[in-house]
């Protein structure tokens, strides 16, 4: 067993690349991490870390160690979990990270409480880029891409960015039918909380993007208000489509220039591969693949 924590604090050093972090996530002192990382690295007979007063960084053979410790404890935790799985149901605080616009996913969310009360949700709205192991984070849903060789992940489903309008700005305004006619536009931009920049509007004629320079009649930072805006009359959004479900259904909003409209995205659940899957998170993954995109 000290064998096995002395690999799981050397796996955590080596990931926040901090003693006093990876203690923090084990209960440990700075100093008891760094002596149980000194302790395996004198029974190797090899250095697996370099220090500073600033950072720790693996050397050449505790990166290749640390690839077979990470195999080890996924092993360990697996077992662990599948014993667990068959002794009761699942329990306990799951932590996730949503974006912003994560208040549209409360539909699912508020169905996957009512089906595990056992489970205790800890949720983070954020459009920030964060780091789910150092923060300690369960799962993080976010669209995009996987960029980050230590997470697993499962497309939740895709989306597409659409622009919209209520039927009763087009009858005042008229209704755009080239992308030009933008121009003359009330048009409501989306600005990434995280960059500042505004949301590009996917606009193409054929398969050339269209850079034009859109009125700014208003400007938001969450996916909400937007939505809001659009169905009060007040301009053109450019909005992700599963956000607009209800409004697009009953008629509120109505799209408009969707031959000129060309992105889609899947939306992802992200979770650290050096922790296993718990059966608390098992079933929040298949309730949000299966809820979210129903």
């Amino acid at each position: 067993m000290d064998s096995i924590h002395s690999l799981l604090t050397f796996v955590r050093a080596a990931e926040t690349r901090s003693f006093t972090l990876a203690g923090r996530q084990l209960g440990l002192s700075p100093s008891a991490a760094g002596k149980a990382v000194a302790r395996l690295e004198e029974r190797l007979g090899v250095r697996l870390l370099h220090r500073s007063t600033r950072t720790i960084t693996l050397t050449a053979e505790g990166a290749r160690f640390l690839e077979r410790c990470r195999r080890i404890l996924c092993e360990i935790e697996a077992a662990e979990l599948e014993i667990a799985a068959t002794q009761a149901a699942p329990r306990g605080r799951l932590k996730v990270s949503l974006p912003l616009a994560g208040m549209l996913m409360m539909p699912a969310i508020t169905a996957f409480m009512r089906s595990w009360p056992e489970i205790e949700l800890d949720l983070d709205f954020s459009d920030r880029l964060v780091d789910i192991i150092d923060e300690g984070f369960d799962a993080v849903v976010r669209a995009g891409g996987l960029r980050d060789s230590r997470l697993m992940s499962r497309t939740l489903g895709e989306f597409r960015l659409v622009l919209v309008g209520a039927p009763a700005y087009f009858t005042r305004r008229g209704t755009p039918l080239e992308p030009e006619d933008l121009l003359v536009h009330a048009c409501l931009h989306h600005r990434f909380a995280t960059s500042g920049k505004l949301e590009r509007w996917p606009l193409q004629r054929g398969r050339k993007d269209m850079d034009l320079e859109l009125p700014e009649t208003a400007v938001v930072n969450t996916i909400e208000p937007l939505i809001h805006l659009a169905e009060q009359g007040l301009g053109i959004a450019c909005l992700p489509d599963f956000a607009l479900r209800r409004q697009l259904a009953e008629g509120n909003l109505v799209k408009v220039l969707d031959d000129f409209t060309h992105h889609s995205g899947p939306f992802r659940l992200l979770w650290p591969e050096s922790r296993g899957v718990s059966p608390k998170l098992r079933v929040f993954i298949d309730h949000m693949a299966e809820h979210l995109f129903a």
